[in-house]
């Protein structure tokens, strides 16, 4: 261990924290950054990274594009031309890929801490009181403790996966996102308690190599935060490829069986289905994981939903600790935790530093991809604003029909009087990518005229975000 005094020091080297603590040594200060899960390190060792790097959002897109190019090949290929004979899975080499993807990261990240002069420190933290105005940590990992003081905290220790009670996690048939991004052979059933982004991208992965997949969800509405359109396009999109829902349930038991598991639940007819399965993915959502921290010891409270409370710059009713990412309020956002963590250590550093909550895009990494940023069709009406609606279909869209990939639309949610962009919604195969454009005109408060008239190279599948901001006053071009 480099020190035993820092400026700052950060719990938790997730997506939150690895990247504030490269921006606090950015700023010249001293940081360490302490991490106690191992998670899928061959090792056993502490790994940065947290949940999106190792067990969530980068394990699974290298998923989605394995499966993705073998669909592509066994559905698509014959369109172009392309004559394929007998195309096959090896399931433990997709899986190693995507190990080898998610090392490559990691290694990365442990770079990036040693050219900004941060102290990686794998151990487990728990607060242990002051000195003075510092905060004292304890450190415990590889059967030893130690401690350090830091004049300034920043927790961010990530979320768990919503357990469902009386169901028995063992990540080998009862998985959750851990076991279920390591499967050794496709399933030939696959239940999926959950049907939001988890679920669904999951279910994406292993319905495209062949998995008969059921996702199962309490909520009787499909994707309820997306807007309208967007939750209409996607549940067509999905159901065509094979994927099947039950929503509005209510689940009774998940038990291992002899030969995989059962599923019973009742409908929203209240009917009970026994649903039998190889593979059970329970994906309904994530907590907050302050387990361990011993927060009462600096007399630090949760609120009723076991957050973290804090201001909108992260700042917590204690002097100099700051909580961020998946432990606070707002969505459970890799991006959103390392805007966060930036905006903390500027203000340590006596800056500014500032996150625009309202312009935070979302994304389902399916196929095809869902995006957006900004307000929704139905949030707008209940404020009671006024607006007007634009829309373009990527069936009219060139670079579309020349890849075969012409689901989905763009659509733009613009203020009835002042023109001003206040939602754009996409549904495509590139909705990721598009997406960036929309949060720039949110960012610096376009209006839908000010897209409008940008040159949009051409063929581009962007050049939708134009024709939507168009129909807004009702003069596309191109329909």
């Amino acid at each position: 261990m480099a020190n035993t005094e820092y400026d700052v020091a950060i719990i938790g080297a997730g997506s939150g924290g690895y990247i504030a603590a490269i921006r606090a040594g950015q700023l010249g200060l001293s940081v360490a950054c302490i991490e106690g899960n191992a998670y899928a390190d061959p090792r056993g060792e502490p790994r940065s990274g947290g949940t999106c790097l190792n067990v969530g959002c980068i394990p699974s897109k290298a998923l989605l594009a394995s499966s993705h190019l073998y669909d592509q090949i066994v559905h698509r290929a014959a369109e172009h031309g392309i004559l394929t004979e007998n195309p096959a899975v090896n399931v433990r080499k997709m899986i190693d890929r995507k190990d080898g993807v998610v090392t490559k990261m990691t290694k990365g990240i442990e770079y990036l801490f040693k050219k900004n002069k941060v102290d990686f420190l794998k151990a487990q933290a728990k607060f242990a009181g002051k000195v003075g105005d510092d905060y004292v940590l304890e450190l415990s990992g590889a059967g030893a403790t130690s401690r350090i003081n830091a004049k300034n905290i920043i927790i961010a220790s990530g979320s768990k996966p919503r357990q469902l009670p009386a169901v028995v996690i063992d990540n080998e048939v009862i998985c959750d996102n851990v076991g279920a991004l390591k499967f050794d052979e496709i399933p030939k059933r696959l239940c999926i308690v959950g049907a939001g982004v988890i679920g669904l991208e999951l279910g994406s992965v292993w319905r495209r190599l062949g998995s008969e997949v059921t996702l199962i969800d309490a909520m009787a509405e499909f994707l309820p935060a997306a807007d309208p359109a967007v939750a209409k396009e996607m549940l067509k999109a999905m159901t065509s490829q094979g994927l099947k829902f039950a929503l509005g349930i209510s689940i009774e038991r998940i038990e291992r069986t002899a030969d995989g598991a059962m599923v019973s639940y009742r409908d929203r007819a209240g009917a009970r289905v026994d649903l039998a399965a190889d593979k059970v993915i329970v994906a309904i959502g994530r907590v907050p994981s302050t387990d361990g921290l011993a927060l009462d010891s600096i007399g630090l409270q949760l609120d009723d939903r076991g957050f973290i409370p804090v201001d909108e710059r992260c700042k917590t009713a204690l002097p100099n600790v700051f909580a961020i990412g998946d432990v606070v309020r707002g969505p459970m956002l890799a991006h959103k935790a390392s805007e966060e963590g930036v905006m903390v250590c500027e203000i340590i550093a006596g800056q500014a530093g500032h996150v625009n909550y309202g312009a935070i895009p979302f994304v389902i990494y399916t196929n095809p991809e869902a995006a957006w940023v900004g307000k929704t069709e139905q949030e707008l009406i209940r404020e009671g604003r006024t607006f007007k609606s634009g829309q373009f279909p990527f069936s009219a869209n060139g670079r579309a029909l020349g890849h075969g990939e012409t689901e989905g639309f763009v659509k733009v949610l613009a203020d009835a009087a002042s023109d001003m962009v206040l939602g754009v919604h996409v549904v495509s195969s590139a909705a990721s990518e598009m997406i960036g454009e929309a949060a720039m005109a949110l960012e610096f408060h376009a209006s839908s005229e000010d897209i409008a008239r940008i040159c949009h190279a051409h063929p581009t599948l962007y050049e939708a975000v134009r024709e939507a901001s168009l129909a807004v006053d009702k003069r596309a071009l191109n329909i």
